[in-house]
């Protein structure tokens, strides 16, 4: 695996090495080891998928507030995202800051998202899922997020979406 930094202190693009044969390829998501050897301790206690049927679905921006926040690990593992990060921690120097990825099936790269970065992304294709780690465990009850269009972030999306959950919709501006 190699581990890319991105512009928010935290945040870092996973991209996996696959060995291929007549078989097909073979390659590791997620190594506790390898990540450990890169400074990042995670170890993830569930794993979740979202499928997304329409292209242009959108989901997030997400994130749960302390005590109750996730660190992530994300991976398209079929179609393709534009995977974002918010940096949503006062103190951070990179404080409202945004980073963006393409997640998908083919080139198999990954985005850790740590706690204090809000999440979401952008179906480019029909018919994609994403595949969350997650540590600590989902909390129910303390899921919340901000608006995916907040001109405090000003995220570059590649399109405008076609599909968001209302609760996604319906998200404040971030006023902190």
């Amino acid at each position: 695996m190699r581990f890319l930094a991105t512009d928010i202190a935290g945040v870092v693009i996973v991209e996996a090495e696959p060995h291929g044969d007549l078989r097909g390829r073979f390659a590791r998501l997620h190594c506790p080891v390898e990540f450990a050897a890169a400074g990042i301790a995670f170890e993830p206690v569930q794993t979740s998928v979202s499928t997304n049927p329409t292209a242009g679905t959108l989901r997030g921006l997400h994130f749960q507030p302390a005590p109750h926040a996730e660190t992530k690990l994300i991976h398209a593992v079929r179609g393709r995202v534009f995977d974002v990060a918010v940096d949503l921690r006062p103190d951070s120097p990179t404080h409202r800051r945004w980073t963006a990825t393409e997640l998908s099936a083919t080139n198999l790269r990954g985005l850790f998202i740590p706690q204090g970065v809000a999440h979401g992304f952008l179906t480019l294709e029909p018919d994609t899922d994403v595949l969350y780690q997650i540590a600590p465990a989902f909390t129910p009850g303390h899921a919340t997020g901000v608006r995916w269009d907040d001109r405090a972030f000003a995220i570059q999306w590649p399109f405008p979406p076609a599909l968001m959950s209302p609760a996604d919709a319906a998200y404040a501006d971030y006023d902190a």
